[in-house]
């Protein structure tokens, strides 16, 4: 904006001190003059801010005369160890004169914000998390504000969507890391075609006519979600904190109890298996499954499983009352928290920046298959023609923005391992409990 406004104000002053002049050959010369002028003022510009980045980072270096000591946490998966520990030895040698011991930890992201809240100070100085966590942790004093930058501007760099879950009324908490927190369907197009994998009917039909499996964790709430919202149900957080949710209803065009039977019968399938990430990826590497609902996150596992039969789509639809409904899902994101109680904030907020610019963006999407917030990062060929990439962004025309509060999740769970195992009497009051639950 300051930029703008100096070319708008020199292209201004140009035009005024012009106008005695006449002709095409004076206008040419004016406008070639506003043009130039304006473009010197926006390289000053530049420059100035430039050094004062530059003057920021020395006056941090200079300031510092005792070893920095900071802790990042991050998902405990070998891949993204591996990068974020290639990346800070990258980020320690672009400040050879300072001291680092920067110590790695492994930190599951879903229960990232519970062991923060748990004891803010001894947590890490950063910490990956998952963007529907980003609330409580403002709340509870967790988070450092994104007030001040070093090297560029992560509300400019990254996609707006993800710059707007980061922040809290309209201050900016968190630095964006990646777009792709969903899930989508991976399998195997040695075994499956694109027809048989557009719905949960063609699907099970084709791996029980091969002897194989197809895996979906059901019985997790976040996966399950995506029947109820796909037949038009709601399940979301209100203005209160409280959530609202309508998955019992019976007088919607797909009732609650229509969609909860649809799910089991899917389950009793002998072809579908109730599956957690792990033992999806250990299954599909044994050769048994040849398809399973998953996130980007699994995507080198399914690779290396399916080969070149490697393959990644939208959810299928599935059957509600002899209708095919396409099935919804959660979307969101993940970023990088610094700590608000760091004894070393600069540093910890220079790291943080640093782990999410474009570069580092590209070098996470590459080693974990994760899509990149960076605009730019996510529009290179590279990451756009990945094909869970893809998949994911055709799979987010249905997807919706995670936001339900801590009470959904047991509720939500224990209905879905009900539907599982087939474990009840009357669907309607299965639904009434769960729902009573998830509403309390």
């Amino acid at each position: 904006m300051k930029k703008k406004l100096i070319s708008v104000l020199l292209s201004g002053m140009m035009a005024a001190s012009m106008l005695t002049g006449c002709g095409n050959e004076s206008q040419e010369v004016k406008q070639i003059d506003d043009q130039t002028t304006a473009e010197s003022a926006n390289a000053s510009t530049e420059k100035s801010e430039s050094s004062a980045s530059e003057d920021a980072i020395a006056n941090l270096i200079a300031a510092t005369t005792d070893p920095v000591d900071l802790t990042l946490w991050c998902s405990e998966t070998e891949s993204y160890q591996k990068v974020m520990a290639e990346l800070v030895e990258n980020f320690k040698a672009q400040y050879p004169d300072v001291e680092f011991n920067i110590t790695i930890g492994a930190e599951s992201e879903a229960n990232c914000k519970d062991d923060v809240l748990a004891d803010v100070e001894s947590a890490g100085d950063l910490f990956v998390f998952p963007d529907d966590q980003l609330l409580d942790l403002v709340n509870a004093g967790a988070l450092q504000s994104v007030e001040a930058t070093y090297t560029y501007d992560p509300a400019q760099t990254n996609a707006a969507a993800t710059v707007e879950a980061a922040s809290v009324d309209g201050k900016l908490y968190a630095y964006p890391m990646t777009a792709s927190n969903g899930y989508f369907l991976f399998y195997n197009k040695n075994y499956l075609s694109e027809d048989d994998v557009k719905s949960w009917d063609s699907l099970l039909a084709a791996a029980n006519e091969q002897g194989k499996t197809v895996g979906m964790e059901v019985s997790g709430a976040w996966f399950m979600y995506g029947f109820f919202a796909g037949a038009g149900l709601e399940m979301k957080l209100g203005d209160d904190g409280k959530n609202i949710c309508n998955w019992n209803a019976t007088d919607t065009k797909y009732t609650g109890a229509s969609v909860a039977q649809s799910i089991s019968d899917i389950c009793k399938n002998p072809a579908m298996k109730n599956c957690v990430n792990e033992d999806a990826q250990a299954f599909a590497l044994n050769g048994e499954m040849i398809a399973d609902v998953n996130g980007t996150w699994a995507t080198n596992a399914f690779v290396e499983a399916y080969g070149d039969g490697y393959a990644a789509t939208k959810l299928p639809t599935f059957t509600v009352d002899g209708e095919q409904v396409q099935m919804g899902s959660f979307a969101g994101y993940k970023f990088i928290g610094v700590n608000a109680y760091s004894k070393n904030p600069g540093w910890a907020m220079l790291l943080a920046e640093f782990l999410t610019s474009e570069e580092s963006q590209t070098k996470i999407a590459l080693a974990t298959g994760e899509g990149p917030s960076n605009i730019v990062a996510a529009s290179s060929e590279e990451i756009a023609n990945a094909p869970a990439l893809a998949a994911l962004s055709e799979q987010s025309e249905y997807a919706d923005l995670q936001r339900v509060g801590d009470n959904y999740w047991a509720p939500a769970a224990t209905l879905g391992q009900s539907l599982v195992e087939g474990n009840y009497t009357d669907i309607q009051q299965l639904l009434d409990d769960a729902v009573a639950g998830i509403t309390q």
